[in-house]
């Protein structure tokens, strides 16, 4: 399937220009939670040399974010991420080192989320329960390995912990299930796109067969029968008889001109295209006049109804069954007058091409009208038809197509 045509963009590369566009929240994010953080030293009441290593400290975990971290977020290599986690966490662990009670612990709200937008899962998982469990021993220390502390800390590390998951999680699970049906629609566009081409293909190879069967029925008889008529004309000549020739020739004449008209019209059928530059009723229209001037049948177009768009299947499928039964009549029904009737319903457009010709056996003689491809087409469409005939009683067939 090397002609399948590749969409402009897939669901996958989608759904990373999108990650790509919430990137400056993220950026946005950070740097306000890193303001905050910085504010609150300033206005915190540090120990000595507290708020100094603070503030460098500070300064790292954003020189590590522009340095790594943002490699990171863009998923540029997850070592990126892990880089900066581990440098950012040490930052942080410092400037608690140095100041217990600092409120640095603002930058919890920015490296929480960014981990599990860095990481895969199970380095998340394991980058959040570590960093807590650090935290959490560092404060216990501070806190002189008191009872009460050790309380407390347990009590605040356990519902950081459930949180911290339990959103990282449902987070991950979202963007997973986003993941996965951008993953299935690239597969079904691809799918389509094969099974387009498979149609195509069928439908030209229906189309090309269709086009045999009318050459084989009428242009390759007429020209037999050019041939036939022109040997006997010579005969004729070479025995002296004149008028013999003559009344050969004649013929000749008369199926020559038989042969046009019906190239004109398989011509004429190979151009549903028409219908782009001119409504169906107009299509139909334009076919019944064709007939009646090149065979000299009497046709009838008649629309009942509002016509209204079909689409350019549908329409197709109408055109081409009204040209595949006025070829019939013209071959086979020895018709003097046709009529076609279109009819557009509230939920169904019927189409009924009527002859006063000399009709047949449906049953026996069903391939000699071509009623299989008429079905086959029908069938594309949701359509169902219909055939009445009897020998002496003429024929009607009836196409009805869903609106």
């Amino acid at each position: 399937m090397d002609d399948v045509a590749a969409p402009a963009s897939t669901s996958r590369q989608d759904l990373t220009a999108m990650w790509r566009r919430q990137e400056p929240y993220w950026h946005g994010v950070f740097a306000a939670v890193w303001a905050a953080a910085v504010i609150v030293t300033a206005l915190d009441d540090p120990p000595p040399h507290g708020r100094l290593l603070t503030y460098a400290f500070l300064v790292l975990v954003a020189v590590a974010y522009l340095g790594l971290g943002v490699r990171g977020l863009r998923h540029q290599g997850e070592r990126w991420a892990i880089a900066y986690q581990v440098v950012a966490w040490l930052a942080l662990l410092g400037i608690q080192a140095v100041d217990p009670e600092t409120q640095s612990w603002l930058l919890f709200f920015a490296l929480f989320p960014q981990m599990w937008a860095m990481l895969e899962v199970p380095n998340a998982v394991r980058g959040t329960v570590l960093a807590l469990v650090v935290f959490g021993g560092l404060r216990w220390v501070q806190a002189d390995f008191s009872g009460q502390g050790l309380v407390n800390i347990l009590i605040s590390t356990v519902i950081s912990l459930s949180l911290s998951l339990a959103l990282g999680l449902f987070i991950n699970r979202i963007v997973a299930e986003a993941e996965g049906r951008a993953a299935t629609i690239d597969e079904l566009r691809e799918t389509q796109a094969r099974l387009a081409v498979v149609e195509r293909d069928r439908g030209v190879q229906d189309e090309r067969e269709r086009i045999s069967r009318e050459i084989h029925d009428t242009l390759a008889q007429g020209f037999t029968s050019v041939v036939t008529l022109t040997r006997a004309a010579e005969a004729a000549l070479a025995r002296g008889d004149v008028d013999t020739a003559r009344e050969r020739l004649a013929l000749v004449e008369r199926t020559a001109v038989d042969n046009l008209a019906e190239a004109r019209l398989i011509v004429a059928e190979l151009t549903p295209g028409h219908l782009q530059s001119r409504t169906l009723v107009e299509a139909m229209q334009r076919l019944g006049a064709a007939v009646s001037s090149e065979a000299g049948l009497q046709t009838e177009v008649r629309v009942d109804g509002e016509p209204a768009p079909l689409g350019g299947v549908a329409e197709v499928v109408l055109l081409r069954t009204a040209q595949e039964a006025l070829s019939n009549v013209r071959r086979h029904a020895t018709a003097r007058r046709v009529d076609l009737a279109l009819a557009y319903e509230p939920e169904r457009v019927v189409l009924t091409v009527t002859d006063d010709g000399c009709g047949f056996d449906v049953v026996a003689d069903r391939q000699g009208f071509g009623l299989d491809g008429v079905r086959a087409r029908a069938e594309q469409v949701g359509g169902d038809v219909g055939l009445t005939s009897a020998p002496g009683s003429g024929t009607t067939l009836r196409l009805e197509v869903p609106r």
